[in-house]
């Protein structure tokens, strides 16, 4: 699977961005679909997911309520949409997908989330 990030940019505080994430294979719609964001300084850290049926959810605390993840199997892409962005949103965005929900989930002895495919991210910056 190859996973192409886009949708990032310069947005102000309280705005909304919608991130998409376009993916090649064969193995997409059989996938569970994330989201990660790493901020300059800082671990990479989970954002969102989705299972391969889009019928489970799960997201960080950081951002319950104000983000919404679904993908369309049919068009191979993921999306993220975000609300009500803050400051401390800013980072870097990475899709990632992987066969394993449970992968988004925990990290592994080394600190690192064993996902198999990662995007390349888009940067999402929010003005105060």
């Amino acid at each position: 699977v190859q996973l192409q990030a886009s949708g990032g940019g310069l947005v102000q505080a309280g705005g909304s961005l919608r991130l998409s994430c376009a993916a090649s294979g064969r193995t997409f719609s059989s996938s569970s679909l994330g989201w990660f964001r790493q901020a300059p300084g800082k671990e990479r850290e989970f954002v969102a997911v989705i299972n391969w049926l889009g019928g489970n959810t799960y997201y960080a605390d950081s951002l319950e309520g104000r983000a919404t993840i679904s993908r369309d199997n049919a068009k191979n892409t993921a999306y993220l949409q975000m609300n009500s962005l803050e400051p401390e949103d800013s980072a870097v965005y990475y899709c990632a997908a992987d066969a394993n929900y449970s992968h988004f989930l925990k990290t592994n002895d080394r600190g690192a989330y064993d996902i198999d495919y990662w995007g390349k991210g888009t940067q999402v910056t929010v003005s105060s």
